[in-house]
């Protein structure tokens, strides 16, 4: 071969390379971002990602399109190892031609997905663009249905992560929203269908994009985003770290990792958390902490519906799906936000073959007209069919209050819970003593000198003889009373004596989710 065509691909890979430039590069990193290619190398190990299509151009001839180049068609595709993985990505190149999406650059988009669903591996998607290529027109548009198309397709085998790391608007938020998990970057990233000058031109509404769109509006306020980070390389280092608790499809299940934890310690701290006043709030994160290994875990939508915890951890070595009441946020109700939120973190979790852990102290679904006009019927029985649906082992550890349809609603054995612990604090009953003792003793209280001591009475009576796990232990509703300081050694015993379950549901094309 001639040392000319060697310099020759040396060259043209040095300028594809550089992407849009030295002084767009700059201006890049002024805004407080790092380039395609620098998010890739941070992304997987050193050294291991190879590139694919380099060298695609764009085909459109339109608006003098035909005088513009665009390295690597604005957008880098290719494999690596994440932690010795096999894992696919793409990331959007804000440098070239403002990342704009195009027919080509669609095409590379759809092949990187194409091959991860072949491969069997998670795909990861670096998002940074300016949105559809207008001059491209309807060929840009037809690549954006192509890549969502293939989202759904992939939905539920293997695992699709997308990170926002810049501007996404209009029909280019879709495919995040397709996808398993999405990470915003603060303060550089925003997504919204329509921008802030189209809503003041439209309903004359003034809003900031950052308050319209922003990482924290997605993380807290409308749930569409369930990760944020302060900057990109935060961002990219966390998609890692999920990477390791994740499976690299459906028929696999997550890596193990050794732990040189004690398995059978002994937590006497656990013995005292509840407070002796049912009343009274406490910290569901500190239970959490004492029973998953090494302390860690890794929180899915920390800051919405912060009445539910979700998140995923390692108990035992082996990562398992967390869902937990927060008796802190507004005494651990369920409502139409914290359905949503815990529904969809137990279909991913199923879909990957990850075990749920429930940790309930629930005392009903929320009141009010707000609740209701906004669905919570419908909302809630999202959750009862996420249980219901899945397949993984399931386990449920009762700590404090279970009542009514919110007991159902998180997992209960009629649900298809395959082991119910609770701890002798567990009151599991229709509704609250109050409640149920003002109804079934109206009488009594009614007839009686001293209401107010009868009504005491007969709480502290129904209190004595339902408001305790004992009842439903006897009727095989809960397997076992638990001393709380062994809850660790018995939640790795229980999810090892699950490790084989094998279920199956009816053959069906798919079931009809209340959405």
């Amino acid at each position: 071969m001639s040392i000319n065509k060697l310099e020759d691909l040396r060259k043209r890979r040095a300028e594809i390379t550089l992407g849009g430039g030295e002084k767009r590069i700059q201006k890049q990193h002024e805004s407080g971002k790092l380039t395609a290619r620098e998010r890739i190398n941070i992304l997987f190990d050193e050294g291991s990602f190879v590139e694919l299509d380099a060298f695609v151009k764009h085909r459109c001839t339109n608006f003098g399109m035909e005088k513009v180049d665009a390295p690597a068609e604005g957008v880098v595709i290719g494999y690596g190892k994440v932690d010795g993985r096999l894992v696919y990505a793409y990331s959007q190149d804000f440098t070239v031609v403002g990342g704009s999406l195009g027919e080509m650059h669609a095409a590379k988009i759809c092949k990187a997905m194409d091959n991860a669903l072949k491969m069997g591996v998670p795909i990861v998607g670096l998002n940074d663009s300016g949105g559809a290529r207008i001059q491209e027109a309807v060929d840009a548009l037809a690549g954006y249905g192509k890549i969502f198309y293939k989202n759904t397709i992939a939905s539920g085998v293997i695992p699709q992560i997308t990170a926002i790391m810049g501007p996404c608007a209009g029909g280019a938020v879709y495919s995040p929203a397709l996808t398993d998990f999405i990470f915003m970057v603060d303060q550089t990233s925003q997504m919204f269908i329509t921008g802030p000058q189209v809503i003041k031109t439209v309903t004359g509404e003034e809003v900031t994009a950052e308050a319209l769109g922003g990482a924290m509006t997605h993380n807290s306020v409308s749930g569409v985003a369930h990760y944020i980070a302060q900057n990109d390389e935060a961002c990219i280092l966390e998609i890692r770290r999920l990477l390791s608790f994740l499976p690299s499809n459906n028929i696999e299940s997550a890596p193990e990792y050794f732990t040189e934890e004690d398995l059978n310690v002994v937590d006497e701290s656990l013995n005292t958390i509840i407070p002796d006043n049912s009343n009274k709030p406490y910290d569901m994160f500190d239970v959490i902490g004492a029973i998953v290994d090494g302390g860690d875990y890794m929180e899915y939508q920390p800051y919405f519906a912060k009445n539910i915890i979700t998140c995923l951890a390692r108990i035992g070595g082996k990562s398992v799906g967390i869902i937990a009441n927060q008796p802190k946020v507004n005494a651990g109700c369920l409502d139409v936000d914290a359905s949503d939120k815990s529904a969809r973190f137990i279909r991913t979790c199923d879909a990957f073959n990850i075990p749920l852990l429930n940790l309930v102290d629930v005392p009903g679904f929320l009141p009010g007209t707000t609740q209701e006009y906004g669905g919570i019927i419908r909302h809630g029985a999202k959750m009862l069919y996420a249980y219901s649906e899945a397949t993984v082992p399931k386990l449920t550890l009762i700590t404090r209050k279970a009542y009514g349809g919110s007991y159902l609603a998180m997992c209960s054995k009629d649900l298809g819970a395959d082991l119910v612990l609770a701890w002798p604090t567990a009151e599991i009953a229709v509704m609250g003593p109050q409640g149920a003792a003002n109804i079934i003793f109206r009488g009594e209280i009614d007839k009686a000198e001293d209401k107010a001591a009868t009504r005491a009475r007969v709480i502290q009576e129904y209190t004595d003889e339902f408001a305790t796990p004992y009842k439903a232990a006897e009727r095989g509703f809960v397997d076992d009373v638990i001393e709380p300081a062994f809850t660790r050694s018995r939640l790795i015993d229980a999810f090892d004596m699950l490790a084989s379950k094998r279920e199956t549901r009816p053959t069906k094309k798919h079931g009809n989710i209340p959405l």
